[in-house]
């Protein structure tokens, strides 16, 4: 079974130059190496050929962003498994394997995701991902180990593999058959929740995503994007609502929405009222933007949805008012 690691990179010298040698010591020359790179404008390329020569290179004309990006790069990579790892992640010994088992010995396994914790951290888990990925019935997402943006010391309390809803996209390994199969990650995306709507997608077609503990990698977070950038605001709120549209059951697509619409609302005043007037344009741009591209993304829909994708009814309710920082506490 053979393993390609492909990171997507734009602009990322500063990144590449802190993160590649662990990536080369701990993949002891085993498997292929491919750098994506989004057309950079700084010295990305000439540093790994000159300093990673077994590294490929594969250059995009412009920058798709990540979803685009992968999608174009992967077409021109021949292995039966991708690691897609962001450049900000470092990965240590013996990452590999125990996700390698999990795919060799279960072929409905389509995805899978190692324990992230947090690189400045490294006793916490980290906000991309953290211990795995869930979904509850509004279609918010949440994981083990990170619930909204309080995150939990990592003491082995989700030291067990298991299904999960979501991998994330710092450190996402799929069978590239199943990326073929659902034609990658959904280009007009451009970047954020692109994974999610992706395992959606899987878990639609009847395939797991998996957590597998015993693979730990850390993970700076906002490197490309930082949380306080209005433009990530925006391409949260979007993104999730047109991912709702692809993938809710019929027949809970409408009412779901208009909740999370209000909700939305809700999140814009909060902004408001805290004086973080740029997130609140950004939500409202975010909307327009669905509203008109909406429809689009509803001729997106496959035959069959399936309706048992959610673990609680609500992480708003349990998190704001229950006040369920915790994960565990929640359940």
């Amino acid at each position: 079974m053979k393993l390609a690691i492909v990171i997507i990179n734009w602009n990322g010298i500063k990144l590449l130059k802190k993160f590649l040698m662990p990536l080369i010591t701990h993949n002891n020359n085993e498997n292929e190496i491919y750098v994506i790179d989004n057309n950079s404008s700084d010295d990305s390329i000439d540093y790994i050929k000159t300093n990673f020569p077994k590294i490929k290179i594969i250059e995009n004309p412009k920058n798709y962003g990540y979803a685009k990006g992968y999608n174009e790069g992967i077409k021109k990579i021949n292995a039966d498994i991708l690691c897609l790892l962001n450049n900000d992640v470092q990965v240590t010994k013996n990452w590999i394997t125990p996700i390698m088992d999990e795919f060799k010995v279960n072929s409905t396994t389509a995805a899978i995701q190692p324990k992230i914790l947090n690189y400045k951290n490294k006793d916490y888990f980290d906000y991309a991902g953290a211990a795995g990925g869930y979904m509850d019935c509004l279609g918010y997402p949440y994981c083990d180990g990170r619930v909204h943006n309080l995150l939990e010391k990592d003491n082995k309390q989700y030291d067990y593999n298991k299904e999960i809803f979501w991998a994330s996209g710092a450190c996402f390994f799929i069978r590239k058959e199943v990326f073929r199969k659902l034609n990658g990650f959904d280009p007009d995306f451009f970047a954020h929740q692109e994974e999610i709507d992706l395992c959606w997608r899987a878990f639609n077609l009847g395939f797991q995503t998996k957590f597998t503990y015993k693979s730990t990698v850390y993970h700076v977070g906002g490197a490309t994007l930082q949380q306080s950038n209005p433009k990530k605001t925006f391409l949260n709120f979007r993104n999730s609502l047109l991912m709702l549209v692809k993938n809710l059951p019929k027949n809970q697509l409408f009412p779901i929405l208009f909740i999370r619409l209000c909700l939305d609302g809700l999140a814009g005043i909060q902004f408001l009222v805290k004086g973080k007037f740029s997130h609140f344009f950004a939500i409202i741009k975010a909307h327009f933007a669905f509203y008109s591209i909406g429809y689009q993304f509803y001729k997106k829909r496959t035959t069959h949805q399936r309706s048992n994708y959610f673990k609680i009814k609500s992480i708003v309710y349990r998190y704001f008012i229950k006040n369920g920082k915790v994960f565990e506490a929640i359940f």
